[in-house]
């Protein structure tokens, strides 16, 4: 049985992976911030749940002794651009000084057991910059334009470092936008989703939205953490743009979501607030998968269309029980 260990394990990714890994038989081990609850929990069985600071390299070296995992795959830090904004000083420690230090420990590891690991580091379509080119692939220069991204820029390259300069199965896959049922409801897709049941459900309350015409390559999570995985199954390690391809607006996000909960003028509902525009977006990236293709084998198998239907449906299903989170809302859907 192949054992695999998740950072991250309370987020989207973290949980949806964990499934996916559990469905293959693998032993997950996941990480969780110390003192922090796991609200995904309902939607894991049979993974092993450990505390752990990112940023304490001995603690990680430690988990590398006790669990022995034959794959890392480290999806946990900070994800938001807002808060690499307001906190850059902690977004440089989790999303880059992190990563080197569990490469470092990584390397160690193997040297001294002969056992290597392989490892998987999420990275972000945010590392190009609002001025790239579409579509952008593995090729495509970085320009980060914040925080966030330059953490993430800073740790892709830590990981091409490890595995050109020091031999380490390293892969990094830059992920695009990608969404679930289990996003946090203060992500745009969830937010449009979850207001679009609310209201059908009669709440009466209004959607406020920045930049409607603001565009996203949007795929669904389970699609990518398959392609996760598959990275490291592959026979050599190298870094994938992981991303469907195709461009959609938060304004057909809106109409997508108003319909699927069954409401005919979604402006109506809607209001638009300049105020909520982010400090540098990056409008319309959009990436080429080309590698991942051809390489492992992967494609997006859920549509933005279909994506959109079944985040929908699992936030009526929510506004009409009341419950949050439990394992039926990932049953038929994307997520």
């Amino acid at each position: 049985m192949k054992r695999a260990l998740v950072t991250g394990l309370g987020g989207q990714d973290g949980t949806l992976l964990a499934r996916h890994l559990r469905s293959l038989d693998y032993d997950v081990v996941g990480t969780l911030r110390p003192g922090s609850h796991h609200d995904l929990a309902p939607y894991l069985d049979a993974v092993t749940v450990v505390e752990h600071e990112l940023d304490d390299v001995p603690a990680f070296a430690a988990l590398l002794d006790e669990h022995e995992p034959h794959e890392v795959y480290n999806l946990a830090g900070i994800t938001s651009v807002g808060r690499g904004w307001s906190e850059p000083e902690l977004t440089r420690a989790l999303n880059e000084h992190a990563v080197e230090g569990m490469l470092r420990a990584m390397l160690a590891h193997g040297e001294r057991t002969g056992a290597p690991v392989r490892f998987f580091q999420a990275s972000t379509s945010e590392v190009f910059g609002p001025g790239a080119v579409n579509p952008q692939d593995e090729q495509t220069p970085h320009a980060p334009a914040h925080p966030y991204a330059e953490s993430k820029s800073r740790a892709q390259l830590a990981t091409a470092a490890a595995r050109e300069r020091h031999g380490l199965f390293a892969c990094a896959g830059i992920l695009y936008n990608h969404e679930s049922p289990l996003r946090r409801v203060d992500v745009v897709t969830r937010k449009v989703t979850r207001a679009a049941a609310r209201i059908a459900q009669g709440s009466g309350e209004r959607l406020t939205l920045g930049n409607l015409d603001s565009a996203r390559d949007w795929g669904a999570a389970t699609d990518y953490v398959r392609a996760m995985h598959a990275a490291l199954q592959h026979d050599e390690p190298m870094d994938y743009v992981i991303a469907t391809g195709r461009l959609h607006t938060i304004r057909e996000l809106v109409e997508l979501a108003f319909a699927a909960a069954g409401l005919d003028d979604a402006w109506q509902h809607v209001d638009q607030d300049p105020a909520l525009l982010r400090k540098v977006d990056a409008p319309g990236l959009c990436g080429d998968a080309g590698r991942a293709r051809d390489v492992l084998g992967w494609e997006p198998s859920v549509s933005f269309e279909q994506l959109v239907r079944d985040m929908v449906a699992v936030d009526l299903l929510r506004v009409r029980t009341g419950i949050e989170h439990a394992p039926a809302h990932l049953e038929g859907s994307a997520g």
